[in-house]
């Protein structure tokens, strides 16, 4: 009976913090006998990632929270960290450059697929959506791909340029 209850107090504690040591700490116990429980409890183990899956949402539920008092604060860092996060316009770009080396032998309909899916994969990776009607059909088709350089705005964060 009270192996049960010590479980169900851990659980709880994980519940208010999604870290192991700490609800270890607070109810007296150690992470072996933990883990072993959740090794051999199916039980305890669907209760301890439940636990912890709510305590996560807890704690971001207060990140944003502070995000957001930060925000009315005018705080640059924080307006930055949630345009770049939650708005398409100011997300990290990606820039793909590309150097067509053989112009001789055009794409399988099955490579033309792929890259079709590989350019549409980059284009909605970071929120950013780039057509391809603005593309020829010989853009999409033409193979050994030679070069591919990313960008991701580095420096443009904020007045001082720090990150």
């Amino acid at each position: 009976m009270k192996k049960d209850k010590t479980r169900d107090l851990f659980i709880e504690q994980l519940r208010k913090i999604p870290i192991v040591q700490i609800a270890c700490e607070k109810t007296g116990l150690s992470r072996n006998s933990v883990y072993r429980w959740r090794k051999e409890d199916e039980q305890f183990r669907k209760s301890w990632d439940e636990a912890l899956a709510e305590g996560e949402l807890l704690v971001n539920d207060m990140g944003e929270s502070q995000l957001i008092s930060l925000i009315k604060e005018k705080n640059w860092f924080a307006i930055s960290f949630w345009l770049r996060h939650h708005h398409p316009k100011y997300a990290h770009k990606l820039l793909i450059d590309a150097v067509i080396n053989n112009q001789d032998e055009p794409l399988s309909p099955e490579q033309e697929q792929l890259v079709r899916e590989a350019l549409r994969l980059a284009s909605t990776s970071n929120g950013n959506t780039q057509s391809d009607s603005n593309k020829s059909t010989d853009e999409l088709s033409q193979p050994d791909i030679a070069g591919v350089s990313g960008s991701d705005d580095q420096g443009k964060e904020g007045p001082s340029g720090d990150h």
